[in-house]
């Protein structure tokens, strides 16, 4: 199982722990690996090789992109490029790179926990989120988010099978206490960037929820 979303300091300065202290609670919690996804920031492959060199641990580069319909993981991309921040320029990048578009926690700015206790309301969400375009553009939504709770997760299911897409899982970690409550777990052994992104394309993945369960008997979603 992966973490295929994670923040470290000082690259993304919402963060509280830094690349070493993430990596080393990742292994910690019996991962077997982690993904580097810092908001609008790059490390390059080369980076990351040594950080799993040195920690005998498979760490991955992608990262989180902010855009004008929803936050974007992405992987394959190398730098930042002026237009990212719109769905479809991105799509092209990425298309170019041979990379990967996941929506990431798909809840935020279309699911309200408080008005969805009424099921009409909540149901008009998921119509309203279901035919938003952005998604198009995505090969995958984050459907576990270890930061959202279980109302918005559940919201982020269900719009995946509105959606016929897969999903995944990540703990969106900005701080030691937040590892560990969401991982995707691959069909396919990982050893490297290309092999997530061609898994990832394959579909051949499934969120896994951490919150409750420890990794061994994680339950699939």
């Amino acid at each position: 199982m992966i973490d295929l979303h994670t923040h470290s300091y000082p690259k993304s300065d919402d963060s509280f722990i830094s690349v070493d202290e993430l990596i080393g609670e990742a292994k910690r919690l019996g991962l077997d690996g982690v993904c580097l996804t810092d908001h609008d920031a790059f490390w390059s492959r080369d980076e990351t090789w040594d950080l799993s060199q040195r920690h005998n641990f498979l760490v991955l580069p992608g990262v989180e992109l902010n855009t004008d319909s929803g936050h974007v993981v992405a992987f394959g991309l190398d730098r930042y490029l002026f237009g990212m921040h719109k769905p479809a320029f991105l799509r092209k990048l990425v298309d170019e790179k041979g990379g990967v578009m996941i929506a990431a926690h798909p809840y935020r700015r279309r699911f309200l926990e408080g008005p969805a206790q009424n099921a009409a309301s909540r149901r008009e969400m998921l119509e309203q989120a279901s035919a938003d375009e952005f998604f198009g553009y995505c090969d995958a939504i984050e459907g576990i988010n270890g930061r959202g709770s279980v109302q918005e997760n559940c919201f982020s299911l269900d719009l995946r099978d509105r959606l016929a897409m897969r999903a995944t899982g990540g703990s969106d970690a900005h701080r030691r206490g937040q590892f560990g409550t969401a991982a995707t777990r691959f069909q396919k052994k990982i050893t490297g960037l290309p092999d997530l992104i061609t898994e990832i394309r394959q579909g051949r993945f499934c969120a896994v929820d951490l919150k409750n369960v420890g990794p061994a008997s994680a339950s699939n979603l």
